[in-house]
């Protein structure tokens, strides 16, 4: 155990150094001036001069690459050209509107897909199987921007109960959570639906189902503790996606959270901002990632770390 962790907290480094390090590289080789975006419209040369070398604009890009790992060693990532403060503060102060939304969007996603997708299962190839199945591809087909722009017009327009935009309430959480979960309720839904059909046909099943054992606890306890590894990497992956900012959803609906914080950042050519961003939302998804390696052996106990059972 302790050496899979050792082994995995070094490529975990080396992800998010080779992240980091892409992110700086593209993000000065794209067109824009961020000393232009940040004296405004009106800038003469002099001003622009002087922002470059205020911000180091102006030195070889292997020299900016030194500086920055320097500071990166030290805890520093910058101050943000546009809200002109830390941009680890700016970046934590978004975060956990993501979080909530990201969360939100998970919980919605496994307490509909999982039972969806073992009724799915255990009606296989029947009609109101074949519906359900047609529904997910509709909703695994389905946009998130246009989800999005069809919640808001019925529900915030058409009938005005719910917010259009922001997170003033509790409420506002409803139709953004909808959006982001029904892209992954189609798809874990789906995935469910695909393992619990292999387990229930399997002969251990055949054989528990000779036995007497019910239709329900061979769903439960039998396919689904089964199914339950393939399935907790589904869901964990796409939490973990999620962390990253779900842009079009959060520009729709106005979400204050990292995605639309990434959207001005690249408008503006924060370079500090976009690395920032980059970092946190990497170490997380990486920590969710390691997260739900750790609990494969308690799903599985045939499962061993860093090892073949």
């Amino acid at each position: 155990m302790v050496s899979y962790l050792l082994r995995r907290l070094g490529q975990s480094l080396l992800t998010v150094f080779l992240a980091i390090s892409t992110v700086f590289v593209l993000v000065r080789f794209a067109p824009g001036d961020p000393a232009a975006a940040y004296a405004g419209p009106t800038a003469s040369t002099e001003d622009l001069a002087r922002i470059r070398e205020q911000f180091g604009l102006d030195e070889p890009l292997f020299t900016q690459y030194g500086i920055f790992l320097r500071d990166l060693v030290q805890g520093n990532l910058g101050t943000s050209y546009s809200f002109r403060a830390p941009v680890l503060d700016v970046v934590f102060d978004r975060m956990p509107y993501t979080i909530t939304l990201a969360v939100s969007a998970i919980a919605v996603t496994a307490l509909v897909a999982i039972p969806l997708g073992a009724w799915m299962a255990r009606r296989a190839d029947s009609k109101r199987e074949i519906g359900a199945n047609v529904l997910t591809m509709a909703g695994q087909s389905m946009p998130d921007f246009w989800t999005g722009v069809m919640l808001l017009t019925v529900f915030a327009v058409v009938f005005p109960v719910l917010p259009a935009s922001g997170f003033t309430s509790w409420s506002g959480l409803v139709l953004p959570t909808i959006t982001v979960a029904v892209l992954q309720l189609a798809l874990v839904s789906r995935l469910v639906r695909r393992e619990m059909s292999t387990a229930l046909a399997a002969p251990y099943t055949t054989v528990a189902r000779s036995r007497g054992v019910s239709e329900r606890a061979l769903t439960w306890r039998y396919a689904m503790a089964n199914s339950a590894v393939p399935l907790v990497t589904a869901i964990g992956t796409r939490f973990a996606a999620l962390l990253n900012g779900v842009v079009v959803v959060e520009v729709v609906f106005g979400w204050p959270g990292v995605g639309s914080l990434v959207v001005r950042a690249l408008e503006t050519r924060d370079y500090p901002l976009i690395q920032a961003t980059v970092l946190v939302t990497v170490t997380l998804a990486i920590l969710v990632q390691l997260l739900v390696d750790l609990l494969y052996p308690l799903l599985d106990p045939r499962v061993r770390l860093g090892k073949a059972a």
